[in-house]
C-alpha cells in the first residue's frame, strides 16, 4: 500500500513539473521549495533545513542593514 502511495506521489510530482512551452510559471521558486519541504518526499527534510538556513541568513542581513542605516543617520 505504501509503495503505491509513493509511486502515485512521484507521478504527481513529475506531472506537476511538466510545463508546456510558452506558459508562465504560476509559483515562485520559494513557493515550490516550501511545498517540497512540507511534503513527505525523500529529501524534504534537507530542503526544509536549507530553507531555514536561508531564512536565517536573510534575517541577519536585514538586521545588519537596519543597524547600518541607523548608524549613518
Amino acid at each position: 500500500m505504501m509503495r503505491a502511495s509513493v509511486i502515485t506521489g512521484l507521478a504527481l510530482v513529475l506531472l506537476a513539473g511538466c510545463n508546456s512551452e510558452g506558459s508562465e510559471q504560476t509559483r515562485s521558486q520559494g513557493a515550490r521549495d516550501t511545498a517540497i519541504a512540507e511534503s513527505a518526499l525523500p529529501g524534504a527534510a534537507g530542503v526544509k533545513g536549507a530553507l531555514a538556513v536561508s531564512d536565517s541568513a536573510e534575517a541577519r542581513r536585514a538586521l545588519e542593514d537596519s543597524i547600518m542605516r541607523t548608524e549613518e543617520q
